[in-house]
């Protein structure tokens, strides 16, 4: 595979790379370069982890190691799971099982904890030089990243650590390209800063969008209309029932119109999750054939155009129920890996009940 191959697939659906000409010298240079993404063990895992299963299935095809990091400590700061790291680790054992089970191949990725590295007094050395270049306003600013504002570091300090944690945490492991969601862009710029007042690699940041929950997307303020479990409605677990699945999708915002089409969350699903998985994707109305597209631009081509007489080609409801059974497709595999494999998924709902979550 060639350079231009590697960067094509690195970009596939991807928000923003800082920076182009870096992630090219990089594919050029280097046959294997390291990778990361970091996540918070905090709940069940929705859809929005299968575009990321997406992408790191792209980096891992295009020659790099990719390492998933259990935020572990992050999560406690971040008062996840009833701020208990046994609960914490729990999640994570049970969130290493979807990524596999969401099609991630267990040789491609190293999994690693938070509290692995932590635990030397190097990467407390980093913590110290990278809160020396980085101000107290910008650390609160990247406060958005764990979901808080600004001024909930009055009331627990420790939440000013978490920027500066994750900042260091892609020093420590000495990564080439840090990966993660559009909302934790502030965090990687604070790394590609602080990088380059030390003289330290500086990584490059490549960010996906969020998926957007079923009750549509804000395009001024896409973190607060993501997909989360923390909307039931507005979210599809991937260990929802088929029927569960249709239910959802049928009342699922989906505009006609072009201008919208960012904000669709049905028509999101398709580009990022059912293409990707899939490669195509088929759709039989409710009144006349079945139609097929190879491509997520060939469905929106036919969605967005009208018939001779004026008449959308495609109705919102027969998108939707197509949409539906092409994501029960998707997740068959995640339903028979939980089937054979479902004592982390167990102990995940063990620790909701007694939380109280479930």
């Amino acid at each position: 595979m060639d350079v231009e191959q590697r960067y094509a697939l690195v970009m596939r659906n991807a928000d923003e790379i800082v920076t182009e000409d870096e992630l090219r010298e990089l594919l050029a240079k280097n046959p294997s370069p390291k990778a990361y993404i970091g996540f918070e063990p905090s709940g069940l895992v929705h859809m929005g982890w299968a575009l990321v299963a997406a992408k790191i299935r792209d980096l891992i095809a295009a020659g790099f190691k990719v390492t998933i990091f259990w935020a572990d400590w992050h999560a406690y700061i971040n008062d996840k799971l009833g701020g208990d790291l046994e609960n914490i680790r729990a999640c994570a054992r049970y969130m290493e099982d979807c990524f596999l089970a969401l099609g991630i191949p267990r040789e491609g990725v190293e999994f690693k904890y938070a509290s692995e590295v932590l635990s030397d007094i190097k990467y407390w050395e980093n913590v110290i030089k990278v809160a020396k270049v980085t101000s107290l306003s910008r650390v609160k600013r990247a406060m958005t990243i764990m979901g808080r504002s600004e001024d909930e570091a009055e009331l627990d300090s420790s939440k000013l650590f978490y920027p500066i944690l994750q900042a260091t945490d892609i020093f420590c492991m000495d990564v080439d390209l840090a990966y993660a969601g559009i909302d934790q862009r502030r965090a990687h710029m604070l790394a590609r800063d602080a990088a380059e007042k030390l003289g330290w690699k500086k990584p490059i940041a490549l960010h996906t969008p969020l998926l957007p929950g079923l009750a549509g997307g804000n395009r001024m303020d896409p973190t607060a209309s993501k997909m989360s479990k923390s909307k039931p409605d507005s979210n599809i677990n991937i260990h929802d029932s088929p029927e569960d699945i249709r239910r959802k999708m049928k009342k699922a915002f989906c505009p006609m119109e072009k201008e919208e089409e960012d904000t669709n969350p049905v028509l999101m699903i398709c580009k990022y999750i059912i293409f990707p998985t899939l490669g195509e994707m088929t759709i039989q109305p409710k009144f006349g054939d079945a139609v097929s597209f190879k491509s997520y631009e060939e469905l929106t081509d036919y969605y967005f155009s009208q018939t001779e007489d004026g008449k959308p080609r495609l109705h919102p409801l027969d998108l939707k129920s197509g949409t539906a059974d092409a994501l029960i497709k998707c997740l068959e595999p995640v339903a028979q890996y939980f089937e054979k494999k479902h004592e982390n998924y167990d102990a995940m709902i063990a620790v909701l009940k007694k939380l109280g979550k479930l």
